[in-house]
């Protein structure tokens, strides 16, 4: 059964990922319930799902191999962190490009890739 849904929930999930990146949010109560760097944790783990549920799609439902989906998914999810931050800066008013947000999706990123090559494949 996941092996089936693995496109879908990765497609959803990347749909919700750009839907909550560029709708507006009211920070002002969002900052008194998170810490100063709360936002960076957010892209960290956000980008580290992301990285996980495409190389679990490209891996299981298109049955490449681990490195070939590691890469493609890799540079992809950073492209599209990238993407998103730019977006932010030039389609809304309540948003700005944060260059350390890059970094921590980034590090996210990097985090999900380092966890898949450390599993081995039994």
């Amino acid at each position: 059964m996941l092996k089936r849904n693995t496109l879908l929930i990765s497609i959803v999930y990347t749909l919700s990922l750009l839907t909550v990146s560029l709708i507006k949010l009211d920070f002002s109560k969002i900052d008194s319930l998170a810490p100063s760097f709360g936002d960076k944790i957010f892209h960290f783990g956000a980008y580290s799902v992301l990285t996980l549920v495409w190389y679990f799609t490209m891996n299981i439902q298109f049955n490449y191999s681990k490195m070939k989906a590691l890469s493609i998914v890799v540079v992809s999810c950073i492209t599209f962190g990238i993407i998103i931050e730019v977006l932010q800066k030039e389609l809304t008013y309540t948003r700005f490009f944060d260059f350390y947000d890059i970094v921590a999706n980034i590090g996210g990123v990097l985090l999900a890739a380092a966890i898949v090559l450390l599993i081995k494949k039994k």
